[in-house]
């Protein structure tokens, strides 16, 4: 398959840079990944003019792409899960197909490496084929939900990257969960 970063179909796109590496990543943490770590906060629906977190700034309202300021600090090294708009929907679980806007950033260079909101179109895919800091963070997440995800490398891509992704590139996702089925 030929890695096309800009391709019309935003679905394969994502699986492509959300699927496990082959190499065998190691899926563990030190706080179990879960959205319920201590590194986890909530936030109410509602307007989301400037949500901050202790790593970055993400602005912009429900329903449209939001902007992301730059990382500062160092990035973390636990999985960090963060809801920015609570959602009111069907909950994720392990075994769901879910359908997502998302935005992907690089943490050492703060830029924008993918966003489904560029095509206009949605990603679905089956949680349980992608990375594994998806798999961990994204259970739980409510349909008509933002979250910000912050997976490290070893959740990631490791120490071999892939297409666009630098080697030991963490990754900075803020995900719109349209449908959970």
């Amino acid at each position: 398959m030929k890695f096309n970063l800009y391709g019309s179909n935003s679905s394969k796109k994502l699986a492509f840079l959300l699927i496990p590496s082959i190499i065998g990543l190691s899926a563990c943490t030190l706080d179990g990944g879960s959205p319920n770590s201590k590194n986890s906060n909530s936030q109410k629906a509602g307007s989301m003019n400037q949500k901050n977190s202790q790593y970055l700034q993400v602005t912009g309202s429900a329903g449209k792409e939001p902007k992301l300021g730059q990382p500062s600090g160092n990035a973390p090294t636990e999985l960090y899960s963060r809801d920015l708009i609570s959602g009111t929907g069907a909950s994720a679980l392990s075994t769901s197909t879910l359908t997502v806007h998302y935005v992907l950033a690089s943490w050492s260079t703060g830029k924008v490496i993918q966003s489904s909101w560029t095509t206009g179109s949605p990603a679905t895919f089956p949680l349980a084929q992608v990375i594994p800091g998806w798999q961990q963070g994204m259970p739980g997440m409510k349909e008509g939900g933002r979250r910000l995800l912050i997976i490290p490398p070893v959740l990631g891509y490791g120490a071999q990257g892939a297409g666009p992704i630098g080697p030991n590139e963490t990754l900075i996702f803020v995900v719109d969960l349209v449908k959970v089925a």
